[in-house]
This record gives structure tokens, C-alpha cells and sequence, in this order.
């Protein structure tokens, strides 16, 4: 007679043969390719001259992202934008303008990434001049209104003021830079700052000296009359 043991072994082989292949094929499948092209990263999309607007509530224009190029990848849902610029838009106060080479968009579209010769430009307001920021990366969070970057920034303000810092943080809606670290200003007086303050000084000197003129005057004049009464 046939033993047990013989009689299950060939059993347990085919459980463990079938096993096996699951394993395989869940394996293979987790990590091979999809059919639907999803794992590619290369772009299942391309636009030229690519413009987005968004509006407030009542319709008035908040910003506007405009690129050479865009592209989008479906592996992780990612943009990619070439020559990007972002225009933000606030009532009563002047617009802000952001470029840069490259630039990057989120999957849930709230976090824009601008690279490689960042330039913010803030328009001249209430007296107040041109402001630049000069930096290689910065974050926009078109929601918040606000842009920050944790590069080296330099932040020119006209007419002569050069900052530089390390990490900035742009408040759009307050109107505020704020430095995070390694501070330097450095500012240099106008012309006609210096003009105008040369000319005061000169004024004021001016009358300094008629003063003293005048005082001496009085001196002699009241010299001369005690020398008469004594005669």
C-alpha cells in the first residue's frame, strides 16, 4: 500500500507551485508597465503659448500664468512650464510680476515653482520706487498671495537701495518682505537727496554767518556809543 505521506506530497507540491505563480504574477504586475501609458514620464500633452486666468468672486482679475510651453505628465500628475510668468493682481495696489526659465506645477494646481534667473518685479506705488527681487528658486501660492523662496535673494529698490539676504517670504496682501537670514542693506543717498541737503546746509550756514556778522555789528555799535558817553 501507498503511504500517506506519499499521497499528500504531490498534493502540497501543487499548492505550493500555485502560490508561487500568484506570486509572480502579482509581482510582475506591480511593477511592469501599464497598458494605459500612466507610468511614462513623458507628456501626453503639449501647449504653445499656454495663458491661465483666475477672477475673485466678483469677477475682478487676481493673477495671470502664462508660459512658452507646457507640458503635462501623467506619471505623477505633474506640469512643466518653459519661460513661465506669473502677473498678480490686487485693487488699488500695483501688479507684481514673476519670471524665470523653468517653472513647475502641482498636482492640485495651489503651488507654482519658478527656477533658474527668478526675477520679481513690483511696480513703483505712493511714492514709492521700482522694487526687484533677483533670486534661482521661489514658491508662489497663488491662494494666499504670497512667495517665498529659502535661496540666496537680492532685492534692489530704487532708486539706490541693493539688500541681500538668504530665505524670503513676499506678503502680497499686507505689502511686506520679510528676510529670514544673512541680512545685508546697503544705500546710497540720491543726487538730488544730496543736492537738496547741500543746499540746506549751505542756507544754514548762510545765516549762521549773518548772525555773527550781526553780532559783531552790535558789538562795535555798542562799543562806539559807551566811548562817546565818556567823552
Amino acid at each position: 500500500m501507498i503511504s500517506r505521506s506519499a499521497l499528500f506530497f504531490p498534493i502540497v507540491l501543487a499548492v505550493m507551485l500555485a502560490l508561487l505563480t500568484f506570486w509572480i504574477n502579482q509581482t510582475v504586475e506591480q511593477q511592469g508597465p501599464k497598458l494605459d501609458g500612466s507610468n511614462r514620464h513623458d507628456p501626453d500633452y503639449t501647449m504653445h503659448n499656454f495663458v491661465t486666468t483666475q477672477t475673485d468672486a466678483l469677477g475682478q482679475l487676481r493673477y495671470i500664468l502664462a508660459a512658452t510651453e507646457m507640458l503635462h505628465y501623467p506619471d505623477d500628475d505633474s506640469t512643466v512650464l518653459q519661460r513661465p510668468r506669473f502677473t498678480q493682481y490686487t485693487v488699488n495696489k500695483p501688479y507684481t510680476q514673476i519670471e524665470g526659465l523653468r517653472g513647475y506645477i502641482s498636482s492640485n494646481g495651489e503651488e507654482v515653482e519658478l527656477v533658474d534667473n527668478v526675477k520679481v518685479v513690483r511696480q513703483a506705488f505712493e511714492g514709492k520706487g521700482e522694487m526687484q527681487v533677483l533670486t534661482e528658486k521661489l514658491w508662489i501660492f497663488p491662494k494666499q498671495d504670497l512667495v517665498k523662496t529659502n535661496a540666496p535673494v537680492t532685492i534692489k529698490q530704487a532708486p539706490k537701495t541693493v539688500i541681500t539676504a538668504v530665505g524670503m517670504v513676499y506678503d502680497k496682501k499686507a505689502q511686506t518682505v520679510t528676510l529670514l537670514d544673512r541680512v545685508k542693506v546697503h544705500y546710497e543717498r540720491p543726487p538730488a537727496v544730496q543736492a537738496k541737503n547741500a543746499a540746506k546746509s549751505a542756507k544754514a550756514s548762510k545765516i549762521q554767518a549773518k548772525k555773527v556778522v550781526k553780532n559783531q555789528s552790535n558789538k562795535v555799535n555798542a562799543a562806539t556809543k559807551s566811548a562817546i558817553k565818556k567823552k
